[in-house]
C-alpha cells in the first residue's frame, strides 16, 4: 500500500504542473470540447512521463539483483510504470476521438457511432499515430505486469520512448517548409524532457519510499539530466536557426533577441550544472534534505529550459526572412538547387539532425574509448580506429550531403544512399569492433558493486534478441527480404510522402546490414560464432539476391514511386522509368564492393589467425624444449628400427 501512495502523489503532481502549463497555451480557447482536449492531453502526457521515468528507474538507475531479476526499488519503478502506463493508455485512447472531432470540426458526441469513428480517423494521420501509440501503450502495461527481469524492463523502456514517436512525426512540424529540421529537433525534445521530467519524478518517489542504491541512482539521474538539458537547449536553437542566417544574427532585432536568449541557456546550464553536482555530493553524502534540494533546482532547470527553448521556437522572425515555400520544399522539406551534379553531392549538404548527431556521437566516443586504453598503456589497432571512423563518416555522407539532401526526391540517389547506409556503413562499423572496444575500454564493476555500462553491453551480447537476430537464417532474411519487402511490395510507394519514413528506412538499412555483417566479419563477440567457411557461405548465399534485385529493378515496366515522384515535377527528371532503371544498375553494380571488403577482411583475419597458432606454437616448443617434435622424431626412429629389422629377417 506504501507503495501505491508513494507512486500516485508524484504522478498527481506531475498531472497539476502538465495541466498548468498546457492551459497557459490553450488559455484561449473554450468550450467543452476544448476543455475536454485540455483533460486529455493532461493525462497522456502525465502518463507517459511518469511511465517512462520509472522504467529508466527500474532499468538504468538502480541495480537488480545478481540473478538478473529486478530487486525490490525496481520492482516498485516497474509497479508505478504499469499505473502510469494505463493513464497513458486511456490518454491515448481517447485522443483518437477528440482528436478526430477537432480536424473534421464537429463536436465529439458526433462520433459516438464506432464505425464512423474508425472511417474518419483511418483519414487522420494524428488520430492513426494515436491509435498506433494506444497498440503499443498496451504492450507496455501488460508487460509492466509480467515481467520480473532487469532485460525485459529494459526492452519496455526503449519501447516506451519509442512510443512518443508516432505523434510526433505526425504533427504540425511534419508540415511545411523545414519540416525535416522540425521533425527531427522534436523528436529531441520530446525524448530529452521524458527523460528529465520522469526521471525526477521518479527518483523523488525512490527517495520517499526509502529505497537502496539512492546515492547511486542520483549520481546517474544527474548524468542524464545534464545530457538532456544540452539535447532540449540545442533542439530549441537549431529550430530557431531555421529561421533566420547566421549573418543575420547582429543586424536585426530578431537576431539579437535570439544571441540574448542563447545566451541565457548557456549561462542556465552552466549554472545548473554546478548545483547539481553539489547536491548529488550531499546526496551521497547522506544529507536528507539534499534531494529535496536536488528536485527544487531541477524543477526551476527545466521551467526555465522549457520556456526558453520554446521561445526561441516560437519566436516570429522578420517577415521578410520567411518566403513562403515551393511545392518541392512543402513535400521534402527544403528546395533542390539542381540537377544532382557530382559538385552538388559532395557539397550541397543538409546536416540531418538524427543520423548526422549519431554519426558525430559515435565516432567521438570511439575516440574516447582508444583514448582511455592508450592512457593506461594498451594497444588498439590504428585499422579499426579508421574502420570505425569511415563507417561514421559513410553514414554522415549517406544522410547529410548531397546524396542525403537528393535521396527523397529520386530514386537513383535514394539507391545510393540506401547501398551506403546498408553494405558499406555497416560493414566498416563492424570492421571497427566497438563492442570488443568498449569491453575493455569501460570499467569492471566488480562482484560487490551494482553493473555499470559494461555489464549492461555484455547483457545485451548475451541476451535472446541479440542471439535470435544473429542466427545466420535470420540475419540474411533480414539483411536480403528487405530488399524485396520494402521496393516491390508497394510499402516504399506509401513510405514516400513522410520524412519519419526515410528516418525508418535510413535505421533499417543500417541495423540490418549490421546485425548481418556482425557475425560474419566476427571481430566482435557475438552470440552466434561462425566458423570461418560458414562466414564466407553465408556472405556468398546474399550475393545473387543482391543481384537479381538489381536485375529485376532495370528490367521493370512499373514505376516504383510514380506518383510521389510526379507531384516534384524535377525539370531534370525527364523519364521516371530510366531513372529507376538508373538505380537498379546502382544496386546491381554496389554488391561488389562489400564483396571486396569483407574477403580482404577474412582473408586477413585468417593470416592472423595463422601467424598467432604459430607464435603459440613456437612459444610452446621453447617452453618444453620442443618435446612434441622430438617426440615426433623419436617415433619415426622407432619405425625405421621396426622396417630394419624386418627387412634385414628375409632371405
Amino acid at each position: 500500500m506504501a507503495t501505491k501512495r508513494t507512486g500516485l502523489v508524484p504522478l498527481l503532481a506531475c498531472g497539476f504542473a502538465i495541466a498548468a502549463l498546457v492551459a497557459v497555451g490553450l488559455s484561449t480557447l473554450s468550450g467543452n470540447q476544448q476543455f475536454g482536449l485540455l483533460v486529455v492531453r493532461v493525462l497522456t502526457e502525465t502518463g507517459a512521463t511518469v511511465c517512462i521515468g520509472s522504467l529508466l528507474l527500474a532499468a538504468f538507475l538502480v541495480p537488480p539483483r545478481d540473478s538478473g531479476t529486478l530487486a525490490p526499488s525496481g520492482y516498485a519503478g516497474l509497479r508505478m510504470a504499469g499505473w502510469s502506463a494505463l493513464l497513458w493508455l486511456l490518454g491515448a485512447v481517447l485522443s483518437v476521438p477528440y482528436t478526430t472531432a477537432d480536424a473534421v470540426g464537429q463536436p465529439v458526441t458526433e462520433l459516438f457511432d464506432l464505425g464512423e469513428l474508425i472511417t474518419t480517423a483511418s483519414l487522420i494521420e494524428q488520430s492513426k499515430a494515436w491509435a498506433i501509440t494506444a497498440v503499443i501503450v498496451s504492450l507496455i502495461a501488460l508487460g509492466c505486469r509480467l515481467v520480473l527481469s532487469w532485460g525485459w524492463t529494459t526492452a519496455l523502456f526503449f519501447l516506451a520512448v519509442f512510443a512518443l514517436v508516432p505523434v510526433a512525426v505526425t504533427g504540425h512540424s511534419s508540415s511545411g517548409g523545414a519540416h525535416d529540421l522540425a521533425t527531427n529537433s522534436l523528436l529531441f525534445h520530446l525524448v530529452a524532457a521524458a527523460l528529465w521530467v520522469g526521471g525526477l519524478i521518479a527518483l523523488l518517489a525512490h527517495g520517499k519510499r526509502g529505497g537502496d542504491h539512492l546515492a547511486l541512482a542520483t549520481t546517474r539521474f544527474s548524468k542524464v539530466a545534464l545530457v538532456c538539458w544540452i539535447v532540449m537547449a540545442v533542439s530549441g536553437v537549431v529550430n530557431a536557426f531555421v529561421r533566420v542566417s547566421v549573418g543575420d544574427l547582429f543586424t536585426s532585432t530578431y537576431g539579437w533577441l535570439l544571441v540574448g536568449k542563447i545566451a541565457c541557456l548557456l549561462l542556465l546550464g552552466v549554472v545548473g550544472y554546478f548545483q547539481r553536482e553539489k547536491s548529488v555530493k550531499q546526496v551521497v553524502e547522506g544529507s536528507s534534505n539534499a534531494l529535496l534540494r536536488l528536485a527544487g533546482v531541477e524543477v526551476l532547470l527545466m521551467m526555465l529550459t522549457i520556456g526558453l527553448a520554446t521561445a526561441l521556437s516560437r519566436t516570429p522572425p522578420p517577415a521578410d526572412s520567411r518566403p513562403l515555400p515551393s511545392s518541392v520544399e512543402l513535400k521534402i522539406g527544403y528546395d533542390l538547387a539542381g540537377p544532382p551534379t557530382f559538385g552538388r553531392i559532395l557539397f550541397d549538404w543538409r546536416f540531418d539532425l538524427i543520423f548526422g548527431t549519431v554519426a558525430l556521437v559515435l565516432g567521438a566516443l570511439y575516440l574516447a574509448g582508444v583514448r582511455r586504453l592508450r592512457k593506461r598503456g594498451d594497444a588498439w589497432p590504428v585499422g579499426r580506429t579508421i574502420a570505425w571512423l569511415a563507417g561514421c563518416l559513410a553514414v554522415l555522407i549517406g544522410t547529410s550531403s548531397g546524396m542525403g539532401r537528393y535521396a527523397p526526391a529520386m530514386f537513383s540517389v535514394h539507391m545510393e544512399a540506401h547501398m551506403i547506409l546498408s553494405m558499406l556503413a555497416p560493414i566498416l562499423l563492424v570492421l571497427g569492433g566497438p563492442v570488443t572496444l568498449a569491453l575493455r575500454a569501460l570499467p569492471v564493476a566488480g562482484k560487490e558493486n551494482p553493473p555499470g555500462p559494461r555489464e549492461w553491453i555484455l547483457a545485451f551480447v548475451q541476451s535472446p534478441v541479440a542471439k535470435f537476430l544473429t542466427n545466420p537464417i535470420v540475419a540474411l532474411l533480414l539483411f536480403v527480404g528487405s530488399f524485396y519487402g520494402l521496393y516491390f511490395s508497394g510499402l516504399f510507394d506509401s513510405a514516400l510522402p513522410y520524412h519519419w519514413a526515410h528516418l525508418a528506412m535510413n535505421a533499417h538499412f543500417i541495423l540490418v546490414g549490421y546485425v548481418f555483417y556482425w557475425p560474419v566479419i566476427g571481430i566482435d563477440p557475438a552470440p552466434n560464432r561462425l566458423p570461418p567457411l560458414g562466414r564466407l557461405g553465408l556472405l556468398f548465399a546474399s550475393i545473387p539476391f543482391h543481384a537479381f534485385f538489381g536485375v529485376v529493378l532495370m528490367s521493370s515496366q512499373n514505376v516504383i514511386g510514380e506518383d510521389f515522384y510526379n507531384s516534384l515535377t524535377l525539370p531534370w527528371v525527364a523519364n521516371l522509368l530510366e531513372e529507376q532503371r538508373l538505380g537498379g544498375g546502382i544496386a546491381w553494380a554496389a554488391g561488389e564492393i562489400p564483396l571486396l571488403i569483407v574477403m580482404v577482411a577474412l582473408l586477413v583475419q585468417w593470416a592472423r589467425s595463422d601467424d598467432r597458432d604459430a607464435r603459440r606454437m613456437d612459444r610452446k616448443a621453447d617452453a618444453d624444449d620442443d618435446a612434441d617434435l622430438a617426440a615426433y622424431n623419436r617415433m619415426l626412429q622407432k619405425l625405421a628400427e621396426r622396417e630394419s629389422k624386418a627387412g634385414g629377417g628375409n632371405p
